[in-house]
């Protein structure tokens, strides 16, 4: 069974760092693309970063420059730092573990972690 377990969220002023960390169970964790959404209140879910299997990484123009996505294939660990936090970060973060063939996608999700950025 596959599960995840988001850490890290919080209460932070703007210009703050945080660092969210998703643990997974089982044994999909080094054959996923892990990722990093958020959900506002009143908006969607929206993807902020994914990490590859073979450590590529893809960010939300938004985020650009201030977070960074990493993986530790060891620990079965997904992290997000996160750097010079606006107001606008506050979100409900959630983890994702996808994998699979592209005709048998299976997606994994956390319970989410709150991110609020407030002065």
């Amino acid at each position: 069974q596959v599960q995840l377990v988001e850490s890290g969220g919080g209460l932070v002023q703007p210009g703050e760092s945080l660092r969210l960390s998703c643990a997974v169970s089982g044994s999909i964790f080094s054959m996923s693309t892990m990722g990093w959404y958020r959900q506002a209140p009143g908006n969607q879910r929206e993807l902020v970063a994914t990490v590859t299997s073979g450590g590529s990484t893809n960010y939300v123009d938004s985020v650009k420059g201030r977070f960074t996505i990493s993986r530790d294939n060891v620990k079965n660990t997904v992290y997000l730092q996160m750097t010079s936090l606006k107001f606008e970060d506050t979100a409900v973060y959630y983890c994702n573990a996808r994998f699979g063939p592209p005709w048998n996608v299976r997606n994994f999700w956390g319970q989410g972690t709150q991110v609020t950025v407030s002065s």
